[in-house]
């Protein structure tokens, strides 16, 4: 159904928002839940396939460095193609692709295609969050953003879950092929629903910095690789990461001296001098290291420590996905009625207040509690991300919506891997620091371990081979020394994720009141 047109003269688009916000988040929603669904996949991928698990994790490496690149330059290639052409090409790529990954028959095979699928998938969240900008007024922005939270928040909680499930009940080829329906549909409804402003019409491009789009690749390239092999190459004690970060650094220098010095930059960094703009850039990139470190650690804790299935620990934070639901709802209709800024620092406290929750966990704790603070956890980044994504854009013109939104959601992307990144090195490294100080309690002068070590060698003797009892008292005890190390490990990091959420409350302040100003 067409829009009126607006009373002020300003341009709208001739159908519903609501059914645009529907066809641009199909496509957005599937290439998010796509990034967290294969996790699950891997060891089956690897198996099928005949490969290791270090070379299994190149199908999830491959995709974020192709994404990562295409993220920032979703506005030139906009402006030079046309957005709607643009975003057309890239929903038939990516789900073309999807049916390649499904069909693979080599582990190369399947790389070449996710690095595609990469190339396909990156530019689907800027675009679809700046179109919901346009197209919702002012005053709804918040409902928009509500609506785009949906896809980037909720998919990434339930992928694993989904993920799972497929896998088990199914193969590992239909995470992919469940891209196909839903690829098709969202082809057919932007290629009918979606139109381009003519404010758009006017900035198209022609040449591209080639040069400075190759400093970005190599730049981006890198980092995203340091970030993903970094704690299976024991980070910068290799020769490899310490390639990686030097090339990073240099080539990412090099971009912004080319695109700051260049009269037509991939990469417009002149959306950062919006005071809004880049406090809130920021903050979502502490947001994506703060949701997807707990995605990260959340499920792992509850499958080594608790003995749950892949599925059933999916099942058991699942919740969080709902909370973010219905929050990011709540709050859009909130958006203009109480201050973001508080929204935001409440949100960031709740955040706070589910880390030092699951910061408190214990080897006995109940199904029930997780449940509770996981949905805390999702109520809180519904609670965050609407407000923050509304307040960065408030007093940035139309036509530089674009622009900002590849910038924002790469930033928080870089987020998303720097805290799955650090989250396993910590756990890692905590728990080996945790093992050493536990077993200097174990000692033949304390009397506590002596006794225990005493009662479990009668209690292995009466009920099996008495010549082996002490030897298996040893490996009960030292299973059981490693188990709490790697609790305590665990502990540390929720406690820092918790940390970082509290480090974001006070920067609230810096914002400026999101009163938006008319479009230009």
């Amino acid at each position: 159904m067409a829009t009126a047109s607006a009373p002020d003269g300003e341009w709208r688009p001739r159908f519903n928002p609501w059914l645009i916000a529907v066809s641009v988040m199909l496509g957005t929603f599937m290439e998010v839940l796509d990034t967290s669904v294969a996790n699950v996949a891997l060891p089956h991928i690897g198996g099928s396939l005949s490969a290791t698990p270090e070379e299994a994790t190149w199908v999830l490496t491959s995709y974020l460095v192709s994404n990562a690149i295409i993220l920032p330059t979703t506005a030139w290639l906009s402006a030079a193609f046309g957005r709607k052409r643009f975003l057309l090409t890239c929903i038939v790529l990516f789900t073309v692709s999807s049916a390649v990954c499904g069909a693979a028959t080599s582990l190369g095979m399947l790389i070449v295609a996710r690095v595609v699928q990469g190339v396909g998938g990156g530019a689907l969240q800027p675009i679809a969050q700046a179109i919901l900008m346009e197209s919702f007024p002012p005053a709804r922005r918040g409902v928009a953003m509500a609506t785009f939270s949906m896809g980037v928040i909720v998919a990434p909680i339930l992928g694993p879950t989904l993920g799972g499930w497929i896998t088990d009940q199914y193969t590992w080829r239909w995470v992919f092929y469940i891209n196909l329906p839903i690829g098709i549909v969202a082809t057919l409804m932007v290629f009918s629903i979606i139109e381009d402003p003519p404010y758009l019409e006017r900035t198209r491009l022609r040449r591209m910095d080639f040069l400075g789009f190759g400093f970005m690749s190599v730049g981006l390239g890198a980092l995203q690789i340091m970030l993903d092999k970094g704690q299976e190459a024991d980070w910068f004690s290799s020769s490899f990461i310490r390639t990686l970060a030097v090339i990073s650094v240099l080539a990412m220098v090099a971009f912004v001296i080319r695109e700051l010095t260049t009269d037509e930059p991939v990469v417009r960094f002149a959306v950062l001098a919006d005071r809004n703009f880049a406090v809130g850039t920021m903050m979502i990139t502490v947001l994506g290291f703060v949701i997807y470190g707990t995605t990260a650690m959340l499920p792992l804790f509850l499958q080594t420590l608790l003995g749950y299935s892949a599925l059933d620990s999916g099942l058991a934070v699942s919740p969080r996905g709902m909370g973010a639901m219905v929050s990011a709802m709540v709050v859009g209709r909130l958006i203009g009625v109480v201050d973001s800024r508080l929204l935001i620092a409440t949100g960031f406290g709740a955040m706070a207040i589910s880390g030092w929750m699951f910061g408190h966990l214990t080897l006995e704790i109940a199904k029930s509690n997780i449940v509770f603070a996981s949905v805390i956890n999702g109520a809180a980044s519904g609670l965050i991300f609407v407000p923050l994504s509304t307040t960065v854009m408030a007093y940035l013109p139309r036509e530089r919506l674009q622009q900002a939104t590849g910038i924002y959601n790469l930033m928080r992307n870089i987020g998303a891997g720097i805290g799955i990144s650090l989250m396993t090195t910590f756990l890692a490294r905590s728990t080996q620091a945790h093992q050493a100080r536990l077993i200097t309690h174990l000692t033949p002068y304390d009397a506590r371990y002596q006794e225990w070590l005493q009662t479990a060698r009668s209690a292995l003797a009466a009920h099996g081979n008495p010549y082996t009892a002490a030897s298996q008292a040893m490996a009960l005890l030292y299973g059981m020394v490693l188990r709490q190390a790697t609790l305590l490990a665990f502990l540390d990091n929720f406690r820092l994720i918790s940390l970082a959420a509290v480090i974001c409350v006070p920067l609230v302040l810096l914002f400026r009141r999101s009163r938006p100003r008319v479009a230009r």
